[in-house]
């Protein structure tokens, strides 16, 4: 009710010739303009509906602050953001979910309504495929099992992309490529880091193909464990990798345009 009586003094004060006056959408994100007055978009709060989809990333197992890793600290981040009134949350990532797995649920249209609604989508998926081929040839382990699978994982993703562009096709998705847990035993280079470079190019090049994603590496964070940003689980970020998860998602969002830092504004 307050913010209405705000607009209404606002008009009433600029005057009310309705020659001087323009339209109000609430709906679009735009300047509403009264004569030699301008009133940001950012002026009506707003709710925003972030949308989680993945694996174990996603979902934030290892965060021992419990504040469900990178996804839950994006509220935190966007709730201090101007004409932000409140940031909801809907996670629907679970531990050990595989491509194939993302792709069955978004075909079966559970969470349909969710996506819907979203106005940012975030996506962790591709580790798991991963570790079905290490787990299948743990001791004989080839680069071509991996290159297979990949050709998989692709067309899985290319899918899973579609499918949610047909139920949103405007929401910005935050698409975040694979890191190697395996660091944290040897600082070495190995034929996995190649394997591992392989599938994260081919993730940046299909967020690429989206006009409205943005693709977030987070390989580098996680090269050692020097900075104790694993959990005793040694293959998870605990809360200080997830902060570093959240710092590097929102510098990445800046590049892409979709979020002003300086200013604390979103810009979708």
């Amino acid at each position: 009710m307050r913010y209405l009586i705000i607009i209404i003094s606002v008009i009433f004060l600029v005057g009310c010739n309705s020659n001087d006056m323009v339209e109000v959408s609430f709906s679009e994100k735009q300047d509403v303009l009264f004569e030699d007055y301008v009133i940001p978009f950012q002026f009506f709060p707003r709710t925003i509906e972030v949308v989680g989809l993945g694996d174990s990333l996603t979902q934030g197992v290892g965060d021992e602050l419990k504040r469900e890793g990178y996804f839950g600290r994006l509220q935190q981040h966007f709730s201090q953001y101007n004409g932000i009134e409140a940031v909801d949350l809907t996670n629907t990532a679970k531990r050990g979910r595989r491509s194939d797995q993302l792709l069955k649920m978004l075909k079966a249209g559970d969470i349909d309504h969710h996506i819907r609604k979203a106005h940012l989508i975030t996506l962790t998926i591709g580790g798991n495929d991963i570790m079905k081929v290490i787990k299948k040839d743990l001791f004989n382990l080839k680069v071509e099992a991996f290159e297979k699978e990949l050709n998989k994982f692709e067309k899985n993703y290319e899918q899973i992309l579609d499918e949610i562009r047909e139920i949103n096709s405007t929401a910005p998705i935050i698409i975040m490529g694979l890191y190697n847990p395996i660091t944290i035993v040897t600082d070495e280079k190995s034929e996995f880091d190649l394997i591992l470079n392989n599938w994260n190019e081919a993730i940046e090049e299909m967020a690429e193909d989206d006009m409205n994603a943005c693709f977030i590496p987070i390989d580098h964070l996680f090269v050692t464990n020097t900075n104790l940003v694993y959990h005793t689980d040694f293959f998870h970020p605990n809360s200080k990798g997830y902060q570093l998860v959240i710092d590097e998602i929102v510098s990445s969002m800046q590049d892409c345009g979709l979020i002003d830092e300086d200013n604390r504004e979103l810009l979708f």
